[in-house]
């Protein structure tokens, strides 16, 4: 495997042995890759937005003969074509596998189909439409699907494309666009409504679990912590994580009223207290563009990143991670690479994908993180939120840091070039709302970090 020769360290210059990020290239030659997945094997299948789905063996060589072809029946182009595959939970007895696409019409669709007599070969004639929806534009398709721990399917769905979603969609509880959907696929039919759904025998459809989604691209099951992780693409300005209980349903996460945590276009909304907001956002400084969803770390090759979030923005093609204080810490840019999805492997070491180059990276890290002084988290502290008068910020190692705040709408509303003498920056002339507190050295941002004014 080749190293890549930029090793991006993360807050180096803030806290002496902080933990870096290092993409060693795994396997390369792929048409627009859009899903990493493993079958609870050594193997890993990665999607092709053109309608293919490839094997790629431990050792990074990628089978000669496609495990699946389904480029006749897809549209593929802009964000729509083969987007999401998932393995039935009982794929090693029955040859289950779920595929999500936009077919000839554009239509959402979710299939399966069955592996044939050779493990590495699908059978293409297996087809079973679960699901077909028609939706009004191009673009905001959604595409994760995944199989819960309660052994239904979850499949996320866009808006409906446009922009500011002018159908109303994702607060359209009758809708299945701008969703999280949840569908017992053991059935006869198509699927049958699992029990605990939120909207059955009530308004809304029967099939949803949460709503009020833009374009998620990208969301999955955090075991360990029993949550789901939704990264939501923003509309002009703010990309979003949300993380929330996997028994947690009926969840509105706010657009079209709410991009982020700034109002959009609330006409005709619910009030703000019913929604569910993000846990962390950032805005599109630094050429920021587009959230990539990425996995909460449970390998065991680097304990460093044990329980961190990592995910990365499309455009800046740098990596971030969600710390334990849900603030964000960046890796500086790995140019040429649009990171357009991770996956893991049956040992749950974390992989990215490049789609602009073809190219499938391994995640490491360089760094041991064995004590709590080294931990990025423990060590930066911005208190209080919400706050009035002052911010203090405390664990700095260069006191001439630069500090600013920019607002959800990306307006620069505070720049100073280092801390006042009690650590502190004043923000009493800065009107009440919430803001990012980035931390700066050069042009380079590093540190990102949610604040309310009041």
């Amino acid at each position: 495997m080749k190293k890549l020769l930029f090793c991006a360290s993360i807050f180096s210059w803030l806290i002496t042995n902080a933990q870096s990020i290092s993409l060693e290239e795994f396997a390369t030659g792929f048409t627009a890759p859009v899903e990493i997945v493993n079958a609870n094997d050594s193997r890993m299948f990665v999607v092709q937005q053109n309608g293919i789905i490839r094997i790629v063996q431990p050792n990074g060589t990628i089978n000669a003969t496609n495990f699946l072809n389904i480029g006749s029946k897809i549209t593929y182009g802009g964000e729509r074509g083969l987007l999401g595959l998932a393995f039935h939970p009982q794929y090693s007895t029955n040859g289950y596998f779920f595929v999500y696409y936009n077919d000839t019409n554009g239509n959402i669709t979710v299939a399966r189909y069955t592996r044939s007599s050779n493990p590495d070969v699908a059978d293409p004639t297996t087809e079973k439409i679960i699901l077909n929806q028609a939706k009004p534009f191009d673009n905001h398709n959604g595409g994760s699907i995944h199989f819960a721990p309660d052994g239904y399917l979850w499949i996320v769905t866009g808006d409906g494309g446009s922009g500011g979603d002018p159908n109303n969609n994702a607060q359209n509880k009758n809708s299945l666009l701008g969703k999280l959907l949840r569908l017992d696929i053991n059935s006869t039919g198509p699927y049958n409504i699992p029990p605990g759904n939120p909207f059955v025998g009530v308004d809304g459809a029967d099939e949803i679990w949460a709503y009020g989604l833009r374009n998620a691209w990208k969301f999955n099951f955090d075991t360990t912590s029993g949550n789901v992780m939704i990264t939501d693409v923003g509309q002009g300005q703010i990309e979003e994580i949300n993380r929330m209980p996997l028994t947690q349903a009926g969840l509105n996460y706010g657009w079209r009223c709410y991009e982020g945590n700034s109002a959009y276009n609330t006409a005709g909304c619910a009030t703000q207290s019913t929604m569910t907001f993000p846990v962390a956002a950032y805005n599109h400084s630094g050429g920021k563009c587009s959230i990539t969803g990425g996995y909460i770390y449970r390998g065991t090759q680097f304990p460093a990143l044990q329980g961190r979030y990592i995910f990365a923005d499309y455009c800046s093609t740098q990596i971030g991670i969600l710390n334990p204080d849900d603030s964000i810490t960046w890796t500086s840019a790995f140019s040429g690479n649009n990171f357009s999805t991770f996956g893991v492997n049956n040992l749950n070491e974390l992989f990215v994908a490049s789609v602009n180059n073809g190219k499938i990276f391994k995640v490491t890290t360089t760094t041991t993180l064995g004590t709590q002084e080294n931990d990025l988290s423990t060590q930066i502290k911005v208190y209080p939120n919400p706050a009035s008068k002052k911010v203090f910020i405390e664990g700095l190692k260069d006191k001439n840091t630069s500090i600013e705040i920019i607002s959800f709408e990306g307006r620069k509303v505070l720049e100073q070039a280092k801390l006042d003498n009690d650590n502190s920056i004043n923000i009493s002339g800065i009107p009440a709302g919430v803001y990012f507190i980035n931390l700066n050295s050069g042009n380079m941002k590093n540190y990102s970090k949610k604040i309310i004014i009041k």
